[in-house]
């Protein structure tokens, strides 16, 4: 038994909730937000002011499904009440973010600078020239752009430069012995 899929998921105040045909739709304060629905392995409810998710057999393929499900109704109510933000933190001599607009202009070390588009339902602030703070209602999307910009420039374990999230430690190791 998943002990995640038990939970229904509250609606807050503000939210709708509507299932038409195979698609789960959620709307709120800050947007619309929706998912398709696996109808061949867990069945949804939306009644009174929770959504609940549950498995249409005990098959493994079924159950396997049922937590996932339930988290991803979870992250669309969460979205549209309140968002997901992601920071990330540069470090390194030269190295320094600037967001210009729907362009994030990245200076890494290259011999050029790294442009990185902003999707659209993203908001990307640089409050200074080291942190990186992505916003969005989605949280798939806002994780996947902050991988891509990571990806650039991950952080290296002898002096520590790079690109990584906010509270993320890095194990550093020592360096070279005479």
């Amino acid at each position: 038994m998943s002990r995640i899929g038990k939970k229904p998921v509250a609606i807050p105040s503000g939210v709708t909730a509507s299932i038409d045909g195979s698609t789960l739709t959620v709307k709120g304060p800050k947007g619309s937000l929706s998912m398709p629905l696996m109808d061949d392995l867990v069945s949804y409810k939306v009644e009174d002011s929770q959504i609940s998710v549950q498995p249409i057999t005990q098959a493994q393929r079924n159950r396997a499904a049922w937590g996932m499900q339930r988290t991803n109704v979870q992250n669309l109510v969460t979205g549209v009440t309140e968002g997901f933000s992601k920071v990330l933190e540069i470090t390194g001599v030269g190295y320094r973010a600037q967001a210009q607009g729907k362009t994030l202009k990245l200076q890494l070390g290259y011999s050029h600078d790294v442009n990185v588009d902003v999707p659209e339902g993203l908001e990307v602030k640089t409050p200074d020239n080291t942190t990186v703070e992505i916003s969005g209602i989605d949280r798939q999307k806002v994780g996947q752009l902050a991988a891509e910009i990571r990806r650039w420039r991950k952080p290296e374990p002898y002096k520590g430069k790079g690109i990584k999230y906010r509270g993320e430690f890095i194990f550093r190791k020592e360096g070279k012995k005479k």
